[in-house]
């Protein structure tokens, strides 16, 4: 049988799947050219080998012998199952198997359907009906805490005025006040997070939107006697993505200020306060450093800092880290912490959708899509270390 096939490989090939035939104890005797491109293996590597040699160790035991039973003795399997490519990836695919007879031999015929996309857009959807969810449950707590802070802001406020300062009840209206602030500060940034919008992709340059960014930080930079320091060096290419401007901007807000807090919170006499930010584009990544040599982080708390609501100081909410990761995985992008205790933290963002990659006609789709026109920005100068 397996002859016969490989004398009509057109044939064979012009199937949309990937087809292998195995003998009644699933020693493979013909793969199709689909089946070597989706597996990762020549025609060589898999004729002769076992079945087997496709499934993952868990599913040895229990899952392929069922399906072999089914192909050989009932109407044959169908149905979803994980297996693993020539480099190790597992992927999703739909199976349907069966079984024939012919010259008094039992061939199996074992069709595989690519369907890891579909898992992802499926996981992608329950996701965002999650978030969506989870929104309307903190809209709802949002508007039921909201009230009752401000009034107890409000009446605070009132009776502080009404005191004179050396009175003992400042102290405790302070306090009040202080938490009230805190409860205020938690509910934005819970609202913040949750209402993270879809983001509008657009063609930008990452040095456009660093160079809006820091500004913005100037003043409190200055306030705690610190600066920033940005090298372009290793920008090689023209560093444009394909991005949400505003919320890469959160982001990028969002390490500034831990940044600045961190070298605070150190604070060593005689030593400069400064944060680096560092733009790269190599070719193969664009991306943003941003470097402290604040207090650091320990290992233990390493595995902790997208938690949400973790936090080393207790004056924090502790959500700017999870809000980071969450737009970057929106952006197909990751981030990457490095710290050590009383040297240190670096954060880099590594973006996925770099515009050179991204065709034209996808191109076109997003930006007719996006409600928002291409905002102009008018460059700033950036320092260039080395370069005056």
């Amino acid at each position: 049988m397996a002859e016969t096939l490989k004398s009509r490989p057109k044939l064979i090939d012009s199937i949309p799947a990937s087809f292998i035939l195995t003998d009644i104890h699933t020693r493979i005797l013909y793969v199709n050219q689909q089946a070597e491109f989706f597996f990762g293996y020549t025609k060589e590597e898999l004729e002769g080998q076992r079945l087997r040699f496709l499934f993952l160790e868990e599913d040895l035991l229990y899952f392929l012998p069922n399906i072999v039973f089914m192909t050989r003795y009932k109407n044959g399997f169908e149905g979803e199952v994980l297996l693993k490519q020539k480099d190790g990836t597992k992927i999703f695919v739909h199976l349907s198997t069966s079984s024939f007879k012919e010259g008094g031999e039992i061939f199996l015929t074992f069709f595989f359907q690519e369907i890891q996309r579909l898992k992802v857009l499926e996981r992608e959807k329950l996701e965002m009906e999650r978030w969506a969810s989870l929104g309307r449950l903190v809209e709802e707590i949002s508007h039921q805490f909201r009230n009752p802070i401000a009034s107890i802001g409000g009446y605070s406020r009132r009776l502080s005025r009404n005191l004179s300062p050396s009175a003992k009840g400042q102290t405790w209206l302070t306090q009040i006040l202080k938490q009230t602030h805190r409860l205020e500060n938690i509910l934005k940034r819970v609202e913040e997070y949750v209402r993270i919008p879809r983001p509008v992709f657009q063609q930008e340059r990452i040095q456009d939107v660093v160079e809006r960014v820091l500004p913005e930080f100037s003043k409190k930079a200055q306030e705690k006697e610190a600066s920033f320091r940005v090298d372009t060096r290793r920008m090689e290419g023209d560093g444009q993505l394909f991005i949400d401007g505003e919320l890469i901007h959160r982001v990028i807000s969002h390490l500034l200020q831990n940044s600045l807090e961190a070298i605070q919170a150190r604070n060593r006499a005689g030593v400069k306060k400064v944060v680096d930010v560092s733009l790269f584009d190599d070719g193969d990544n664009v991306g943003v450093s941003v470097v402290d040599r604040g207090q650091g982080i320990s290992k233990k708390n390493l595995n902790l800092i997208f938690e949400p609501f973790f936090s080393t100081h207790p004056s924090q909410v502790g959500l700017g880290l999870t809000f980071v990761r969450r737009v970057m995985e929106e952006h197909r992008g990751r981030i990457r912490v490095d710290s050590r205790l009383k040297r240190g933290t670096t954060v880099t963002l590594y973006f996925g959708l770099r515009a050179a990659d991204v065709d034209r006609s996808k191109r076109k789709e997003v930006q007719r899509l996006s409600p928002l026109k291409t905002r102009k920005t008018q460059p700033g100068h950036l320092h260039r270390p080395g370069k005056g």
